[in-house]
């Protein structure tokens, strides 16, 4: 077996175990109430629960594989109706179930295995995963150092509420980097959705931080409605390195080994009455 396979193998293995590690009592899927944006939230509870409304199966992905939710050679194979179909889920964590804490939602394996556990139950997710070297964005320090503002949410555990969610991005027009109680991980992964390439953290920043920054030129758009923002012009914003600078960071080309996944089956969830 080749040094890569063996990896790939290995990720695999670690997906798995990362699904079975986590339970539910029961995961109920409903048909989502609404569909506005106003609607969409995706909360953890410090007893172990896990309420999503108007959230479509690419959200729950996304946050547990940890890949763009924007398309992306990192994530393939997936139906159309992972981004159009959206539902409300209420997860209850059985009865003695350790309590969730802010330093889980730092590390974010115990939250991962949260949404890992809902997709392999309700919607029979199956994914294959290797690892690839391929073209990438560091993200670094610039000259002069980093400009980020330490965020006070020392009770964040998940929630992606726009106001005062953790981690959690404002949505706005040019995607800024507004963010509130995110990390550099975060920051990072939020950047993925529209760049040319993946991108890595490489900060060694811990902890949460406040952001904010102007709106920025996307390197390549989301496909068009209803998944994403179909002709808005955004040609006279800056480009990723001027958001990136009012932070004190920059993006550094250079080869990176990532996991790549692709899904080998998934089903749309029976609803619930």
């Amino acid at each position: 077996m080749t040094h890569a396979k063996a990896l790939a193998g290995c990720l695999f293995a670690v997906s798995a175990a990362i699904v079975q590690a986590q339970s539910f009592a029961t995961i109920g899927v409903k048909a989502a109430r609404s569909n506005s944006l106003e609607s969409r939230r995706l909360r953890v509870l410090p007893s172990g629960d896990l309420i999503a409304t108007s959230i479509n199966a690419i959200g729950l992905i996304e946050f547990g594989y940890e890949v763009p939710a924007n398309p992306s050679e990192r994530l393939a194979a997936l139906p159309d109706w992972v981004y159009s179909q959206r539902y409300d889920i209420e997860a209850k964590a059985p009865s003695g179930a350790r309590r969730i804490s802010p330093s889980d939602a730092i590390n974010g394996d115990v939250v991962r295995k949260m949404f890992l556990r809902v997709l392999e139950e309700r919607f029979h997710l199956v994914i294959r995963a290797e690892k690839k070297t391929m073209p990438a964005y560091a993200m670094v320090i610039a000259p002069g150092g980093a400009k980020l503002k330490r965020s006070g949410a020392a009770d964040c555990i998940y929630d992606t509420a726009p106001t005062d969610g953790c981690p959690t991005f404002a949505v706005a027009f040019g995607h800024p980097l507004n963010g509130h109680a995110v990390t550099a991980d975060d920051l990072a992964h939020y950047i993925e959705n529209w760049t040319d390439l993946p991108v890595v953290n490489k900060t060694s920043l811990e902890g949460f931080f406040t952001t904010s920054s102007p709106g920025w030129l996307p390197m390549k758009l989301p496909p068009p409605p209803p998944n994403g923002a179909a002709n808005a012009d955004f040609t006279h914003l800056e480009s990723i390195d001027a958001a990136l600078k009012s932070l004190g960071l920059r993006l550094r080309k250079e080869d990176a080994w990532l996991p790549v996944f692709t899904v080998e089956r998934i089903e749309k969830p029976s609803l619930d009455q």
